[in-house]
């Protein structure tokens, strides 16, 4: 935990009473967190007389001083200041495993711990050195601490200074990042395994720039402690001074608490007393010995309420609009201190004018004037879209609705009156369109006969009949095909062996339920097929979707190798099943991969092909946290317009860098392949299927790559219908999501795994 202050004038209680203690874990390492630091009390200062001759004895020597001192600013003030120098420090640490933990390497006054840091600090010269920018501009690093890592191995935090031109800072976050393996948009994170000496064999290194607010050169750090805490055991810490004297300005203060093993800790504020502006007074809590911004648990500053969990459902675009100036608002609230919470925003308006510079809505909101007649329903009852004149990029619906022109002829009534579906060669009034593109009289559907030849007219029917096979109709084990439409698993017995209902352990949520970007939390045991893959050292880096179990299913993007690391070994990875919250690792199954076979036609420049298969080194017990997912045979039809769940920890916005902490759900529609790969500059493939929410807010981003795209179907199972594969940025208005197809892979899944 860091403790950062800049100004005077905040009362002495700005932390009092912070007391942490232990509860065990199943399983589990030790779990590193940094902490406040005391600072020793200020010292008073008295005047003395002093006679003549010792003035002049001391101030000769004394102007000698400052004339020296003053020569050194100016020189110091003309080469870092003219030549814009800028402080950069990073924070990381290096994964060790040519060394054992032990307690020695607790206490920095050990020999152990000294020649051990050493090392690291010389092979972070040596990694450094082999990036000329980095090379030149580095001052030092040194080593914050260590802690057990994977197989009793060590984990090193450190700290790296540099000293670089404000017109390379870019530059270097860029060198940096390159160390760290940082991947783009829809990629994971990568790391790299190096030996530099002898000695010391790194697995992995993982960096980040520190909070600029923590490495201003005004700062005055105090003596760093740590303290080990125990089992059952409550300890108090408090702030500098508290309750005695107030905080002093420009200090920073830390404290490094470790657990015992297999434990983890819980830390409690009692009071928080905290400037408004965050950059003079805040407080973080790191899940490290180094304050590496990649490890933030919580940052507290400025004026907060408590922090309350909000967990409801927002009604979509609902406004009240209360005509006074007074209003009474009741809250009904349970007594639980951790369900769901409630949350309400009010504005005052003047009633002449409720929207000055913004488009007023007929339920009272107010919305941005650039949102009016974008063919979007913003407003949430249409009174945007009312009274519009199309534009030459629109289709003008006969209702007076203005469209997106990429939306006409795609399956999907956007109109509302169906203006946008017509005049695209299809079939005429009073005709029905078959899958396959026929047109027939619309008396002939559900006749009992197969009009279409690929039995899409007797698909939908309360009846199925027996037809010729072809590639648009389920076949029976008994090679007998049908006419029936998704026929798999929807509780009704439609082939004569039984075979659509033979094999439908899947897809059942055993829970009831009521970031991905623009999601929300999901609950516990709601998606019982989603994996959490970890590369080791690295953290959560993609998804992938239970099938079996001993079988998962993944992208092929997170096992491809690059010139750092190797992702198609299986022991890189760790699989986390029946996982809710990443902070919970030891709550969840933990398994290894046996082997892992990518597609071999992925192309990893169009993503075509983005699938593969990793086989666990032993069979996972299947439960209500752990279930498969129902793989679609692949004549299954998942038609545009459907609507679709996505499911991962990826980021919950594009431009931050954190992963989600708890498993998000969205849902989004699934969108013509056609449309789409007009949206995606014709980059779309017949192997691939796109979703999402084309107004923007809502889609997968990095992180939940090989993560599930689900379909509820019949009897309310669930199909896997894409892996997430990739896209343009995360959440853009008029760019979906991509997934692959997985409709197209069902035969190659079946042979590789006999699922």
């Amino acid at each position: 935990v860091t403790h950062e202050r800049q100004h005077r004038g905040l009362t002495a209680a700005s932390l009092t009473n912070t007391s942490y203690d232990m509860e065990p874990l199943k399983s589990g390492k030790k779990i590193p967190t940094e902490q406040f630091l005391p600072a020793s009390d200020a010292k008073k200062l008295q005047k003395k007389r002093i006679s003549f001759r010792a003035m002049v004895a001391i101030g000769l020597p004394t102007a000698l001083a400052i004339i020296a001192l003053v020569t050194g600013l100016l020189v110091w003030h003309f080469h870092y200041r003219y030549n814009g120098r800028v402080r950069k420090l990073f924070s990381g640490y290096l994964t060790i495993s040519s060394q054992t933990f032990s307690d020695a390497y607790e206490n920095s006054n050990t020999t152990e711990y000294k020649e051990l840091a050493s090392k690291v600090s010389k092979q972070l010269k040596s990694i450094y050195g082999q990036v000329r920018l980095l090379s030149k501009n580095h001052v030092g690093s040194n080593v914050q601490g260590f802690s057990e890592g994977s197989n009793n191995g060590i984990i090193a935090y450190y700290l790296s200074e540099f000293n670089v031109p404000e017109s390379q800072v870019s530059a270097v976050d860029e060198a940096m990042a390159s160390l760290d393996g940082v991947g783009n948009a829809r990629k994971s994170r990568r790391g790299f395994g190096r030996r530099t000496d002898n000695s010391l064999i790194i697995d992995g290194m993982t960096s980040g720039a520190v909070d600029a607010r923590l490495a201003g050169r005004n700062l005055k750090r105090s003596v760093k402690r740590s303290h080990h805490a125990h089992g059952n055991q409550t300890d108090i810490i408090r702030s500098p001074g508290f309750p005695d004297s107030a905080y002093l300005p420009n200090l920073y203060t830390e404290w490094q608490i470790r657990a015992d093993p297999e434990h983890r800790m819980r830390l409690e504020f009692d009071v928080l007393d905290l400037e408004k502006d965050c950059r003079n007074d805040f407080i973080k809590v790191y899940d490290s010995l180094a304050p590496s911004e990649k490890q933030v648990i919580a940052e507290k500053c400025g004026y907060r309420l408590p922090g309350e969990k909000i967990c409801g459902e927002k009604p979509p675009k609902t406004v009240y609009t209360i005509k006074s100036n007074q209003a009474t608002v009741r809250f009904h609230s349970d007594l639980s201190y951790v369900s769901e919470g409630f949350s309400a925003e009010f504005e005052a308006f003047e009633p002449t004018n409720p929207c000055p510079g913004r488009f007023q809505c007929d339920n009272d909101l107010c919305v941005s004037p650039n949102l009016q007649c974008d063919g979007y329903n913003d407003c949430g009852d249409m009174s945007d879209e009312r009274g519009c004149t199309c534009n030459e990029t629109q289709i003008k619906c006969m209702n007076g609705f203005c469209k997106p022109s990429f939306w006409r002829c795609d399956g999907v009534n956007d109109c509302g009156d169906n203006t946008d579906e017509e005049n695209c060669g299809n079939c005429k009034a009073q005709e029905f369109r078959c899958r396959n593109s026929r047109c027939i009289p619309a008396q002939k559907q559900c006749n009992g006969y197969n009009d279409c030849g690929d039995g899409s007219d007797e698909s939908q029917c309360e009846k199925s009949i027996a037809v010729h096979c072809s590639a648009l109709t389920y076949k029976c084990k008994n090679n007998q095909c049908i006419s029936k439409l998704n026929p798999m698993c929807d509780g009704e017995t439609d082939c004569a062996d039984g075979s659509d209902e033979a094999e439908c352990k899947c897809g059942t949520k055993p829970y009831k339920s009521s970031r991905i970007v623009g999601g929300k939390d999901s609950n516990d045991g709601e998606w019982p097929w989603q994996v959490s893959l970890h590369v080791k050292t690295q953290g959560h880096v993609c998804g992938a979707s239970v099938i079996s179990n001993r079988w998962l299913v993944t992208a092929a993007h997170c096992v491809q190798d690059n010139e750092k690391f190797n992702y198609s070994q299986p022991d890189q990875w760790e699989v986390y099943l029946g996982l809710l919250n990443q902070g919970e690792t030891s709550k969840s199954t933990l398994k290894h991969v046996k082997c892992i076979i990518s597609h071999p036609l992925y192309d990893h420049l169009s993503y075509d092909n983005d699938i593969a298969l990793m086989e666990l080194d032993s069979p996972v017990t299947l439960s209500q946290n752990i279930w498969p997912v129902c793989l679609p045979e692949a004549t299954h039809d998942f038609p545009a317009g459907r609507s679709v769940w996505i499911t991962g920890w990826g980021k919950l916005r594009e431009e931050v860098d954190a992963i989600a902490s708890v498993l998000q759900k969205a849902e989004v529609r699934i969108i013509n392949n056609t449309v789409c790969s007009k949206l995606m500059d014709n980059g779309i493939t017949p192997r691939m299927i796109c979703a999402g929410v084309l107004s923007g807010g809502v889609d997968a981003c990095q992180g939940d790559s090989g993560g599930p795209m689900t379909s509820t179907e019949s009897n309310g199972r669930m199909f896997l219908a894409g892996v997430v594969s990739w896209g343009d940025g995360c959440g853009r208005r008029n760019r979906p999501g991509i997934y692959t197809r997985v409709t197209e892979y069902r035969s190659w899944i079946r042979e590789m795994t006999g699922v």
